[in-house]
């Protein structure tokens, strides 16, 4: 059964050859020109992926991520920015994007994008821990969602793919680099301090005190581990 993708831009010309393209490519594709249909989009169409422009016209590119990742949709997507925009790229992956491909790009660039992110999430989707709760915060890794008594966090899907990672070798100490590697590829724009903020948006979501700490513990020139 082929893998369904949901490709929203309003560029008819780009649109059409991009869709033809990955058709080619034998993936079933579904196509909206506007922000504001996005969302019933992944309702009918339930994607396995979704390529995502960022200027759209009824709602932005930013705004349907948003609402995504807060209705707890851990769907792969794939960012279409303008090109060299560095503040477009940061924002989309802050708010959950799971990768970027700036404009002009060539299809064959998108169609390796859109392969290795339909791979991870399939071997994720094998490889992911049980839920874990931490001071009332339970972490869905599956969904890669946190919620706690009064509904959804605010972590971002990144923040809780960082939580995976160590909840996954639960006990031992893992790098920044590993860390890195394994949620947004070595190839991304994220570096050693993009982890640390996402730690401490773990520690401020569970109440965890970095000098007293009782689940995240920072182990100086090495990386982080969650305790036992």
């Amino acid at each position: 059964m082929s893998d369904k993708l949901l490709l929203v831009e309003d560029e008819p010309s780009l649109a059409r050859g991009v869709a033809d393209y990955l058709r080619h490519a034998g993936y079933e594709v579904a196509h909206v020109p506007r922000g504001d249909a996005a969302l019933a989009a992944v309702r009918e169409h339930h994607p396995d992926l979704v390529v995502l422009d960022v200027m759209l016209p009824g709602r932005s590119g930013f705004d349907v991520l948003h609402d995504l990742r807060e209705a707890g949709s851990a769907i792969p997507v794939v960012m279409l920015t303008a090109k060299g925009d560095i503040v477009d790229r940061v924002r989309g992956l802050e708010l959950g994007a799971d990768d970027y491909v700036p404009k002009p790009f060539s299809p064959h660039e998108l169609l390796a994008r859109i392969r290795a992110l339909l791979r991870r999430a399939r071997r994720e989707s094998r490889a992911a821990p049980e839920p874990l709760t931490l001071s009332g915060i339970r972490f869905d890794f599956r969904a890669l969602t946190a919620s706690g008594p009064d509904g959804p966090t605010g972590l971002t899907t990144h923040d809780v793919l960082v939580l995976r990672v160590l909840a996954a070798r639960r006990g031992e100490v893992v790098s920044r680099l590993d860390i890195i590697e394994e949620v947004c590829g070595l190839e991304s724009d994220a570096t050693l301090r993009t982890v640390d903020n996402h730690i401490v948006a773990l520690r401020r979501a569970i109440g965890d005190d970095p000098r007293r700490p009782r689940f995240l513990h920072t182990v100086r020139g090495e990386g982080y581990r969650l305790g036992l």
